[in-house]
């Protein structure tokens, strides 16, 4: 069986991301694999994926920033706001300038309150919003403050006389849509606006260029982590390093006194083991998630 860590997938189009997981838990032997934020079907790109005790670490890399390079396709609106969904309205956008895009996406970074797509995973009464859309209802959703801290125009593609193709590469929190910013700069437009190709290219310090692809992984699978629990905590958190006794409490849940670190932070032992994520609060260090071994 692989060890406990986080595994740096490019994930292939046209499966979803519960798909990746289920073809590494066959290839690392163990069912407890989990990943680390969502991407669509017909996105490609960083997907973070944990493995053993490493599962408990995704709820930090969800949080985390991300990047991406994205195609949008301005002159038809969908339904999904994606090249997955219908097209249900279609203004030619021929005399948009080059300038007015840059104007549109201009006015989509920073901070902005953004409405999520629809089709998307947020759940509604205990139900997802793709799945209310999907069964014929319509779907409104309340904006949500997120920061788009880049959005660089790449290029402007003009290769059909009705549509204008905008590549644009994004840095943005977690929770942003690209989806929404392709909807929203068509709108601003006037001609309406979609994706048509996604790719994350980052999550948090974790890049494209470390990725292994699904092929890869088959190659040398069950070893398929290839950043081990203490390495990958070391990458995505500030460090501590605790004395024995100090280890010996943490380990069992107990606070440490505190050592003015910028929480969350993670804590080794004096083997470099991994110990625990931990911040500080009320003039002590407390553990969020112990992971040494029990």
């Amino acid at each position: 069986m692989s060890t406990d860590g986080l595994i740096v997938v490019d994930k292939p189009g046209g499966m979803t991301s519960h798909d990746v997981v289920a073809r590494i838990r066959r290839l690392a032997r163990t069912r407890r694999v989990g990943h680390g934020g969502t991407l669509d079907p017909m996105a490609t790109g960083v997907l973070v994926i944990g493995v053993g005790r490493a599962t408990r670490l995704l709820t930090y890399v969800i949080g985390a920033g991300k990047s991406y390079t994205a195609t949008v396709r301005l002159g038809q609106a969908t339904v999904t706001d994606d090249a997955e969904g219908d097209v249900i309205a279609a203004t030619p956008a021929g005399r948009v300038t080059d300038e007015a895009v840059r104007e549109a996406l201009a006015a989509l970074t920073g901070e902005i309150d953004q409405v999520p797509s629809a089709v998307s995973a947020i759940k509604i009464d205990g139900q997802r919003a793709y799945k209310r859309v999907r069964d014929g209802e319509s779907v409104e959703l309340p904006a949500r403050r997120v920061t788009v801290s880049r959005l660089e125009l790449l290029a402007v593609r003009r290769d059909q006389p009705d549509v204008v193709d905008v590549d644009i590469d994004v840095t943005c929190s977690s929770g942003t849509y690209i989806r929404a910013i392709a909807r929203d700069a068509g709108l601003a437009l006037g001609v309406g606006g979609h994706l048509t190709a996604l790719r994350r290219t980052a999550v948090g310090g974790f890049a494209l260029a470390e990725a292994a692809t699904l092929d890869e992984l088959e190659e040398r699978a069950p070893e398929v982590v290839n950043l081990p629990l203490a390495a990958a905590a070391d990458r995505f958190f500030p460090r501590r390093d605790a004395g024995a006794d100090e280890a010996r409490v943490l380990s069992h849940g107990g606070p440490l006194d505190p050592a003015g670190i910028a929480g969350p932070y993670a804590v080794f032992g004096p083997d470099g083991a991994l110990i625990a994520i931990v911040s500080e609060r009320d003039g002590r260090a407390r553990a969020e998630i112990v992971l040494a071994p029990a």
